[in-house]
């Protein structure tokens, strides 16, 4: 009415509803009168009424002030003595109630501590009794007891460093040397790419023979430091009495070159027996299963190496099944067998022309 404009709040969202004000707990505490306090006014009620009742019945029988002022104050003293009792038995139910509750969560916590100690003593236990066992069947593998002793204890050791790059590093090689035996256990294992530490680890296992294969995919193979490494374990093998035989393969013979020459004569100077065999010389069944690398180990165990489309190293396969084995067994011997129709058995010749 006097010009002035009005003034109205809207709220920050309105598509919410205003929060309802949380309820107000009743205030049970009122008026409070002090438990001592509460005893003298009833006491001194009682009194009153007391003295008030006997001198009502003196009037009537004249027993004296004396023997009035007597008996109200015993009923007062009675009335103070029953409200301590009353007071008493409350407190005693109370103590009683949270003796019960007491007694209760004791026992509460008591089943829990013994269900959860029980828990743990069974894990420890079914921990040690794995952890025997496991010993246990190392002890009677052909697996070395202590290397096994030494990786657990090497790996506690790794866990208990405070470095997180390390302990990462060394959980990650763990994981990957868990899968390896597994997978060896299943009698197969594989990897991406040409992993040459295997390789040049399963030469220097080997007591007995080595078969192998080489295309010209791997050719470049040949003058990297890991070929240095893998003839020089192929040259303790040969010292241990190992049969050592290798075939390098061709198209035809346009491609046995003077590298190729240089390679297999090379290993030959070695001790190694080594041949170079044009896959188009052979028959037909003597070029089956001839486009990857190969090596049989032992005759226990095959290398493989797998090529993609760009004949680009792409697989590593470890193949122990007795079947496999004998197939690529057989397959070797074929193409051995065959390289001793051709001339000079696959074995390069000196050049005429350079022993002049």
């Amino acid at each position: 009415m006097n010009g002035a404009p009005a003034t109205t709040t809207t709220p920050a969202n309105p598509a919410l509803p205003s929060p309802a004000p949380p309820p107000r707990r009743p205030d049970n505490r009122g008026l409070r009168i002090p438990p001592v306090l509460m005893k003298t006014l009833v006491t001194s009620v009682v009194f009153v009424i007391a003295l008030l009742v006997t001198n009502a019945v003196d009037a009537n029988q004249g027993a004296g002030d004396v023997w009035n002022l007597t008996a109200s104050i015993v009923i007062g003293g009675a009335a103070l003595i029953v409200q301590y009792l009353v007071d008493f038995e409350k407190r005693l139910v109370e103590i009683e109630g949270s003796q019960a509750d007491l007694i209760r969560d004791v026992k509460d916590n008591l089943i829990s501590h013994h269900v959860a100690l029980t828990t743990l003593v069974d894990d420890r236990f079914r921990q040690i009794n794995a952890a025997t066992e496991l010993f246990s069947n190392v002890d009677r593998s052909v697996l070395r007891s202590d290397a096994v002793i030494k990786l657990a204890r090497r790996a506690t050791e790794c866990g208990e460093l405070n470095n997180e790059t390390v302990k990462t590093f060394a959980s990650e090689e763990i994981e990957r040397l868990a899968g390896l035996l597994e997978n060896l256990s299943n009698r197969s294992a594989d990897c991406l790419g040409e992993n040459q530490d295997w390789l040049i680890d399963l030469t220097r296992c080997i007591k007995h023979s080595l078969d192998a294969t080489s295309t010209s995919v791997d050719r470049h193979f040949w003058g990297s430091e890991p070929a240095a490494r893998y003839l020089e374990a192929q040259s303790d093998a040969l010292a241990r009495g190992v049969q050592v035989r290798r075939l390098f393969l061709v198209d035809d013979e346009q491609h046995i070159d003077a590298e190729v020459l240089a390679l297999c004569a090379n290993q030959r100077a070695l001790g190694l027996d080594s041949r170079v065999v044009a896959l188009s010389q052979l028959p037909p069944w003597a070029r089956l299963g001839t486009q990857s690398d190969f090596i049989i180990f032992d005759r226990e165990l095959s290398y493989e190496i797998d090529q993609d489309t760009k004949d680009v190293n792409a697989k590593t396969t470890l193949n122990a099944r007795p079947a496999h084995v004998e197939h690529r067994l057989r397959q070797f011997t074929r193409l051995w067998d065959a390289t001793t129709s051709l001339p000079e058995q696959g074995i390069p010749q000196p050049d005429p022309a350079g022993s002049d």
